[in-house]
Parts: structure tokens; C-alpha cells; sequence
């Protein structure tokens, strides 16, 4: 029986991975990645470093494409409802990859979600089957993030930088199209070019449709959904306006759970 863990890059999948480590060891174990070629490159440094630490091979995939190109392919700009980004860089190539080298009773799926995410976990079955899922992380002991990050500290590996910025996820370099206001934001304080080049290929693909009707991020208005564009986001921002603006909506990021 294999036992592969979809390791996003994340403390989430490196605790997962650890326990299941802990259980069936290394010889059987298979850290599977897959790269939206958009990712902060030290996810690419945790990467390497975690899977040499724990002596278990690293599976890379690669669609070759990354969120933008998909947006224009599809022709459509993902948001929080329809993310075809994680469907096609992250859930598609890995179940190809799983199902061209494992019958469903040669192998055993791992997913980095935890106890605060449990709720999630019928649907992760469901969409997988008939493989079999199980997630570590939902089981006693009950960790949240900040231990698991303690426990990251103890093997003496540096957390990815993404989490010393604020982020909720070690994703897509901080961009992700299911983030919320107070995500975006928080990309625009830390990482303002990056900010800027998102913002600009969504105008981009704006203009490619010839639609302004769609963008990333919505709002209520007076009990109406609007556009909320990530230019106008930025400006409201900038200009003062940030009491029109909910800090609290970050949103999430489960691409690789496969609950979509």
C-alpha cells in the first residue's frame, strides 16, 4: 500500500505528512506537488528542505500554464464560485498522475486539512472516489496552525515566509482568486508589485473578454453584487476609503483538497 500526501507547500500538508510518516514510514510515502507556477519561491525552498528532512520522495507536476493563461483558455476570470485554476494546475494533473500509477487498492490519499476544517472532509471523499482519503490533521491531537508551526520550528526548518506576512496560505505566491477584500490587501501591504501584476492581468483579461462585469472580487451595494475590480480595491485603499472595506473577508484557499 502506497500512502501520498497532497503537499501543497503548506504546514497543513507537512504536519499531515509527518503523521503519516509516524505511522506507515518512509519507504511507502509520497509527497505529491503540484505547481501553479505562480508560487513565492521559498514554497520552493520548504519544498526541498522538508522532503530531504523527512527522506521521502518528492513528486513535481506542472500543467506548464499558470492561473492567468487558464483564465484565458477557459475565458473566464476564476473567483470564489468558479476557481478553473485549481481545478485544472492543481486537481486535474494530480488525479491523472494518481490514477496512471495506482488502483484505488494500491493506495491511500492524505490531505492536509484539519480539525477547524472537518465540515470539508465528505465532500474531499466524495469528489475523490472510489480512492480512499484520510486526513491526519482531523484526528487527536487536535493541532491548530500555531502548534504546527511550533513543531516546524522544533525539526528546525524555517516556516515559509508567506505566514511572517500575514497570509493564511502558503499558496500561489499570496494571490489567490478565492481570496477575499482583506486578503487582497493584505497582498497590496506586502508584496505591492506582485499586487500590481495581478491587477493588471485582470484588466487585461477585462479586455480580452470585453466584459467589465466580471473581476475577481464582488461586493454588496445597497443589496446589490457588484464588480470590485482589483485597480479599484487599490485606489479605494490608497486614497483613504478603507472604512468601505472588509479587512475581515480573506476568504480560502483548499485547491488541493479537491472539495470544488
Amino acid at each position: 500500500m502506497k500512502h501520498v500526501v497532497m503537499y501543497s507547500g503548506g504546514v497543513g500538508s507537512w504536519a499531515a505528512a509527518k503523521r503519516v510518516i509516524e505511522q506507515h514510514g518512509t519507504e511507502d510515502t509520497i509527497l505529491l506537488f503540484t505547481d501553479t507556477k505562480i508560487e513565492d519561491e521559498d514554497l520552493y525552498r520548504f519544498l526541498n528542505e522538508t522532503a530531504v528532512k523527512m527522506g521521502v520522495d518528492l513528486v513535481w507536476l506542472e500543467d506548464g500554464r499558470d492561473p492567468w493563461q487558464v483564465f484565458k483558455d477557459v475565458r473566464w476570470i476564476g473567483n470564489s464560485r468558479i476557481a478553473q485554476c485549481s481545478h485544472l494546475l492543481k486537481q486535474k494533473i494530480a488525479r491523472e498522475w494518481i490514477e496512471v500509477h495506482y488502483k484505488p487498492d494500491e493506495v491511500i490519499l492524505y490531505v492536509g486539512i484539519d480539525w477547524t476544517e472537518i465540515h470539508r472532509l465528505p465532500s474531499i471523499e466524495n469528489n475523490w472516489k472510489p480512492y480512499s482519503i484520510q486526513a491526519p490533521m482531523t484526528e487527536s491531537p487536535y493541532w491548530d496552525k500555531h502548534e504546527m508551526l511550533k513543531a516546524l520550528k522544533r525539526e528546525g526548518i524555517r516556516k515559509p515566509r508567506l505566514y511572517d506576512m500575514g497570509f493564511a496560505h502558503n499558496n500561489c505566491g499570496g494571490f489567490c482568486v478565492r481570496g477575499g477584500q482583506g486578503h487582497f490587501i493584505n497582498l497590496l501591504q506586502n508584496k505591492r508589485d506582485l499586487y500590481i501584476y495581478h491587477e493588471t492581468k485582470e484588466l487585461e483579461m477585462q479586455e480580452f473578454l470585453g466584459r467589465t462585469d466580471i473581476s475577481i472580487l464582488t461586493r454588496t451595494v445597497n443589496g446589490k453584487e457588484e464588480t470590485l475590480t482589483l485597480r479599484q480595491l487599490r485606489e479605494e485603499w490608497e486614497s483613504g476609503l478603507g472604512n468601505q472595506i472588509d479587512m475581515n473577508d480573506i476568504g480560502g484557499c483548499g485547491c488541493f483538497a479537491f472539495d470544488a
